[in-house]
């Protein structure tokens, strides 16, 4: 019995060795990475000192005394907080997620190698001023050294994962901006969907998928016209994988100003948010970038890339919205029955150009896969699941632009004419961008590539000859743009850009404009705003989607002849309703599952599960449906026999939405919530594993914020996993330019990439509540705000 004891408590002794062992050793990954921000370094080919301060909230100003230095720092501080995010970056844009994540990433690593990203870079590259170029130099050199010095202290993921950085290049953070074009391509997930759908489909429900324009007559910029003469002139002259990794960019945004006459201080006012997938670290890295008597700038840059991307420095402000531009085409190639790598081009048969690309596994393993290419761009009908045809892919990532450059421009730039001459190369990322000065002036240009095509895109077409192959793009002098409109504003959220007089067809895939009119909505309500003001309207979740439906759909219910206890008490709510979506309010609930059930209502039964689960997948081309099905009560989605009228389908539908929630949150409405279902946890793309969740404590949240897919303050969720919040404001800007010290931001989560840091997810409460950090811009208020200094010295 003794010797019994005795071993069992050894074997304890041993249990909390090994326990104690085990907790030092992940707490020493954990932590090892976490930096001292006061602690100095001596970096290689400085040629001064660079002296870095953060904020309470660890965002850095960088004070350098010439370019070379500035970025070679930047690079050094990035490092030192996104490592892992820029590598992981690296990677998406190269097709090599599969040698860190395993197998299941073979096909995504496939797609973005049909991309050809790394090509276009080195074509970018090739036709970049020099000057831009030693800065890109400079700034992978920083990376390098930091990473040279912290080979021992590297963040987590690499031990986890068991892996190390490799050395970065410029190139990688070129190939960043095709991974935006990419992210933000509006024709990959709506086109080919159509087709698939126009093969099962009738022609009058097929053609009502198509968004009718008519509808939307709130335009970004509603005074632009090009006059007669102009439009002949033109003519004449040109004639799921990343989605899981949390690594989407840009969705949507919202961007605004005001001019002096319609602020409270006299001089413009400026707001921009720009929506994208929620994840941790957020896709956003804020700092501040100072070369004394040369450059002052400061905002939001992408990890992996040196310049500010949407800020100010001492003279202007610019922010970014999507344009939403059709941005490629797709053809339907015949394809010789002698020889599957020949397509038929103006009556011949054409070689397509054969790649094998070998995709790496793991240390050891590795698979083959094979690309084609025909003149205009990659095969893709493997990625879509078409494998009975064969359809070639015309994109304008791999067209010449050069973001970069054009960003480094605007970093730079002290007026108007500057702005616009910065945005000349901004092609492939198309963006409306708004600008404000300190000398009073607002404007909103559109930077884009948009197509010169004969028809408008929206479908598959014939690839046998050239009738459908691109004329070039659309001039810069003949995109749209606004300077100091009458109305004293300039306004965009995703929506419609012109009118039916502009020559060019930029998109049929618009967001319907309820968060542009909202916005307008609000400017006009006060003859005078402030930044206060700015703050109230990023926070509001007041909804003209609702206000659009809800009249029509009471007016329905009402019809009802004997609705339940339940359905009574939740028309009259509805009909109490101010259309805010609170996250402590049962309307909100009610009228979201009523949406989706009158969709799936509307169209599961015509188009099957599958295809049904990959149109709803892109919400754009339901929101259009709806609206158009509920301003035309005689659709063709409602003709059919045994459908019912629309009477019966809003009905139907209101009946299943009540039903759920009594189901799944019990018999009393007035404890319903929004907030019960609808809500936000920022995911780690390795949080999805619940032990290392736990571990090292990836993912945070929940939060109800509120809002939805339609209010201004965006929380979206895909219609295929309601209600989970996974996308929203990736940061938010407010600019005073009367004093940019009177200035705020925000982003969802930190400073830091690193889990266990103190600034992780140190905004987060910040983001979530509506509140923001003082954007602290002058060297004095940087200064007073300062908290920790750096100084990188010359390594002599």
């Amino acid at each position: 019995m003794k010797i019994f004891k005795k071993i069992l408590r050894i074997a304890g002794v041993l249990l909390v060795i090994f326990l104690l062992v085990g907790y030092f050793f992940v707490r020493n990954i954990a932590r090892r990475a976490i930096p001292d921000y006061n602690q100095d370094f001596a970096i290689e080919r400085l040629k001064e000192e660079v002296t870095v301060l953060r904020d309470n909230y660890a965002v850095p100003a960088i004070y350098a005394s010439n370019e070379e230095d500035l970025y070679r720092a930047v690079g050094f501080i990035m490092a030192q907080d996104r490592l892992w995010q820029m590598d992981l970056l690296r990677r998406v844009t190269t097709g090599r997620l599969s040698e860190i994540f395993g197998e299941d990433l073979i096909e995504t690593d496939h797609l973005m190698r049909a991309l050809r990203i790394p090509e276009k870079s080195a074509m970018v590259l090739s036709r970049t001023d020099p000057v831009v170029i030693t800065a890109l130099e400079a700034f992978a050199d920083g990376v390098n050294q930091f990473i040279d010095q912290h080979r021992r202290n590297l963040p987590p993921e690499f031990s986890i994962l068991g892996y190390r950085p490799e050395e970065w290049k410029p190139e990688h953070s070129v190939n960043l901006t095709g991974f935006m074009a990419w992210d933000l391509n509006m024709a990959w997930p709506t086109v080919v969907i159509l087709h698939k759908l126009r093969q099962k489909l009738d022609d009058d429900k097929f053609r009502e998928l198509i968004p009718d324009l008519e509808l939307y007559t709130s335009y970004v910029y509603p005074e632009y016209m090009l006059t007669k003469t102009e439009v002949r002139s033109v003519l004449l002259e040109q004639s799921a994988k990343l989605r899981e990794l949390g690594l989407e960019v840009f969705s949507g945004s919202n961007n605004w100003a005001v001019s002096g006459e319609r602020s409270t201080t006299g001089k413009p006012v400026f707001a921009n948010d720009m929506h994208l997938g929620f994840m941790s670290p957020g896709i956003w890295y804020q700092m501040h970038h100072v070369i004394k008597g040369e450059l002052n700038v400061t905002g939001v840059v992408l990890p992996g890339q040196p310049f500010v991307i949407s800020g100010h420095n001492e003279r202007i402000a610019w922010g970014m919205t999507n344009v939403m531009v059709d941005d490629a085409d797709f053809y339907l190639e015949t394809i010789n029955p002698s020889n599957p790598h020949q397509y038929k081009y103006m009556g011949e048969w054409r070689d397509m150009e054969v790649r094998t690309e070998i995709i790496k596994t793991g240390r050891r393993d590795s698979v083959e896969k094979e690309l084609l290419f025909t003149h205009r761009g990659p095969v893709i009908s493997g990625f879509r699941d078409l494998d009975d045809e064969v359809i070639s892919m015309r994109w304008t990532g791999n067209d010449y632009s050069n973001e970069v450059s054009s960003v480094y421009l605007l970093n730079r730039a002290s007026d108007w004419e500057e702005f616009r001459e910065a945005l000349t190369t901004f092609r492939s990322v198309s963006q409306n961008i708004n600008y404000a000065d300190v000398d009073g002036n607002i404007g909103m240009q559109t930077a884009a590539g948009i197509p010169i095509r004969e028809g408008t895109g929206e479908m598959v077409v014939s690839g046998e000859d050239d009738t459908y192959d691109w004329r070039g793009t659309v001039p810069f002098e003949e995109l749209p743009y606004s300077y100091n409109p009458p109305a004293g504003f300039v306004i965009s959220a995703n929506n419609r850009t012109v009118g039916d007089d502009y020559p060019y067809h930029i998109s049929h895939w618009f967001y319907p404009p309820y968060r542009y009119d909202r916005i307008r909505e609000m400017l006009m309500e006060k003859e005078r705003l402030s930044a206060s003001d700015f703050k109230i309207m990023l926070s509001d979740k007041q909804s003209k989607l609702t206000e659009r439906m809800l009249p029509g759909l009471l007016d329905e219910l009402e019809k009802i002849p004997r609705p339940t206890m339940n359905e009574r008490s939740a028309m009259e709510m509805l009909a109490e309703w101010d259309m805010i979506h609170h996250p402590g309010s049962p309307q909100p609930l009610i009228f979201e599952k009523f949406y989706l059930k009158f969709v799936e209502n509307l169209l599961l039964e015509d188009m099957g599960e599958e295809l049904y689960r990959e149109f709803i997948g892109e919400r754009i081309l339901v929101y259009n449906l709806v609206d158009y099905i509920w301003a035309n009560r005689e659709s063709a989605w409602l003709a059919d026999e045994g459908q019912g009228s629309f009477t019966d389908m809003v009905q139907k539908s209101f009946y299943e939405a009540i039903d759920w929630l009594e189901h799944n949150h019990g018999p009393n409405p007035g404890r319903w919530a929004w907030g019960d279902v609808h809500k936000l946890t920022l995911e780690h793309p390795m949080g999805e594993v619940k032990l290392l969740d736990v571990v090292f404590n990836m993912n945070r949240g929940p939060w109800s914020p509120g809002g939805s897919f339609h209010t201004v303050c965006p929380y979206s969720y895909d219609f295929t996993e309601p209600f989970n919040i996974n996308h929203g404001a990736s940061q938010r800007h407010i600019y005073s330019t009367a004093n940019w010290d009177n200035s705020f931001s925000v982003i969802p989560t930190g400073t830091s990439g690193i889990p266990a840091s103190d600034y992780y997810c140190d905004q987060s409460e910040l983001y979530v509540n509506d509140s923001y950090r003082p954007d602290a811009f002058s060297e004095v208020a940087v200064e007073n705000a300062a908290v920790y200094r750096m100084k990188l010295m010359p390594d002599n």
